[in-house]
C-alpha cells in the first residue's frame, strides 16, 4: 500500500508530461498555424513531418539504456520540452515565425519520444507486477486528461487572449505558460521520481551488440507469418483518419465564404479538444469492454465500419455548414467515439502480430509504422484539400474507406 501511495505522487504529473507535447506538436500547432495564416498546404506537409520521432522511436531506444538513468533522462527531457516551448513562444512574434517555430517543434518532437521511452521504461522499473496492473488505468486516464488540457483548456486560453491582442502575442504567452509548466515537471520530478535500484545504465552491454541485435529484431519482424498483410493493415488502417485529423481544425475555423465552419478558436478548443476528446474516451472505453467479450475475430468487421462511416458527418458539415455549435459539437463527437471504438482494433492487432518471444521489440516496430501511417498520407492532405475544396476533400476521405475495408479483408482469421 506505500508504494501505490507514492505512485500516486508521481504517476499522474508524468504521464500528463508525456501527453502534453504530443498534443502541442500534433494538434495544437496545426490550430495555431491556421490562425497565424499559413495555408493548409504547408500546414499539413509540415506539422505531419514532426511524426517523424515517433516513426524512428524504436531505432534510438535501445540507447537510452545505454547512457545515464531512466530517471535522468525523464527530467532532462522535460526540461528541454519547456526549452522548446519557450522557444516557440519567442520565434512567434518574428518574421520568420514558421520556420523558426517548426525548429523549436522538432526540438519538443524529439524530447517528447525521447521521453515517452524512458517515461514507459521508468513505469515498469519503478513497480512490481500488481502495482504496474493497478495504476494502467489511472496513467492512460491522465494522458486522456492531458490531451484535454492541450487541445482544449490551453487552446480556449489562446483564443480568449486573441480576443485582447495580436494573434501571435496570444499564442506566444500560450507556449510560455506550456514552458512554464514544464519547468514545474522538471523541478517536481527531480525531487518526487523515486530511485529504483534497478534504475541504472546498462554497462555490460556494447552499442555494437545493440546494433546487431536490432538489426536481428527487424529480420524476424518481416519474417512472420502473414507479415506484409500486417504492414499493409497497420499503414492503411487509419488512412482516412490520417488525412481527416489535419484538416478537421482548418475546416472548423475557416470562414463560411472559404468553405469552413467559422468557429472562434475559443469555440475549436471546447468542441474538437473537449467535446471530441471526451467522445474518443468513451469510445475508447467501450471499444475494450467490447473486446474483452468476443476478442478481434468477432469485433473487426464492427470496429472497422465504426471507424470509417462516422466519417460522414464532415462530408454533410461541409455541405450545409451549419452554425449551431451544438450540432457541430455533437458531430465532432460522433465522429471521434466512432474513431475511438474503431481504434480499438488496430490495438489489438498490433498485440496480437507482436506475439512471440520478442513480443517488446516487435510491438515497437509497430508503433513505427503506426506513426508512418499517420504521417505519409497527412502530408499531401492540405495541398489536395486546396485543390478540391472541403466538400471534395471530405468526399475523398469516404473514399479513402476503402482502402481500411479491404486490409480488413486481407486480415487472416488464424492470426486474430
Amino acid at each position: 500500500m506505500g508504494k501505490i501511495k507514492k505512485g500516486w505522487s508521481w504517476i499522474p504529473t508524468l504521464y500528463l508530461a508525456e501527453g502534453l507535447p504530443y498534443v502541442a506538436v500534433m494538434t495544437i500547432s496545426v490550430i495555431m498555424y491556421k490562425k497565424l495564416g499559413i495555408s493548409n498546404t504547408d500546414i499539413a506537409l509540415y506539422t505531419s513531418w514532426l511524426y517523424l520521432p515517433w516513426v524512428i522511436k524504436p531505432f534510438w531506444s535501445p540507447f537510452v539504456d545505454l547512457f545515464k538513468t531512466k530517471r535522468w533522462w525523464i527530467t532532462a527531457m522535460q526540461l528541454l520540452i519547456g526549452a522548446g516551448f519557450a522557444g516557440v513562444a519567442f520565434t512567434l512574434p518574428v518574421n520568420s515565425f514558421f520556420a523558426w517555430s517548426l525548429a523549436m517543434f522538432w526540438l519538443v518532437a524529439f524530447s517528447s519520444a525521447t521521453h515517452d521511452i524512458a517515461a514507459d521504461g521508468f513505469y515498469m522499473l519503478a513497480l512490481n507486477e500488481e502495482d504496474q496492473a493497478f495504476f494502467v488505468g489511472i496513467r492512460s486516464t491522465f494522458y486522456r486528461i492531458a490531451t484535454i488540457a492541450g487541445q482544449g483548456l490551453l487552446v480556449i486560453l489562446a483564443g480568449e487572449l486573441e480576443k485582447r491582442m495580436a494573434i501571435s502575442m496570444a499564442w506566444s504567452i500560450t507556449f510560455y505558460v506550456m514552458a512554464a509548466l514544464f519547468l514545474g515537471f522538471f523541478i517536481y520530478h527531480r525531487f518526487i521520481l523515486p530511485c529504483p535500484l534497478s534504475d541504472r545504465p546498462s554497462a555490460d552491454v556494447q552499442i555494437k551488440n545493440i546494433i546487431q541485435e536490432f538489426f536481428g529484431t527487424f529480420v524476424s519482424f518481416f519474417r512472420k507469418k502473414h507479415a506484409w498483410i500486417a504492414i499493409l493493415f497497420m499503414l492503411l488502417y487509419r488512412l482516412p483518419e490520417a488525412q481527416l485529423v489535419k484538416l478537421i481544425n482548418p475546416f472548423l475555423l475557416d470562414p463560411v465564404e472559404q468553405g469552413g465552419l467559422g468557429l472562434t478558436t475559443s469555440e475549436v478548443g471546447f468542441v474538437y479538444g473537449t467535446i471530441g476528446i471526451i467522445g474518443l474516451t468513451i469510445g475508447g472505453i467501450i471499444g475494450g469492454v467490447c473486446a474483452s467479450k468476443g476478442g478481434l475475430r468477432r469485433w473487426l468487421w464492427p470496429m472497422a465500419l465504426s471507424l470509417v462511416l462516422p466519417n460522414l458527418v464532415y462530408v454533410l458539415l461541409s455541405i450545409y455548414q451549419p452554425q449551431s455549435i451544438i450540432l457541430i459539437s455533437a458531430s465532432v463527437f460522433i465522429e471521434q467515439f466512432g474513431y475511438g471504438f474503431g481504434f480499438t482494433a488496430y490495438m489489438l492487432y498490433l498485440i496480437y502480430y507482436s506475439r512471440g518471444t520478442q513480443a517488446t521489440a516487435h510491438y515497437a516496430i509497430c508503433t513505427a509504422f503506426m506513426a508512418l501511417g499517420m504521417m505519409l498520407p497527412g502530408m499531401a492532405a492540405g495541398w489536395l484539400q486546396e485543390q478540391i475544396g472541403y466538400v471534395g476533400f471530405f468526399v475523398w476521405v469516404m473514399v479513402c474507406c476503402v482502402a481500411t475495408l479491404g486490409v480488413c479483408a486481407l486480415i487472416k482469421k488464424d492470426d486474430l
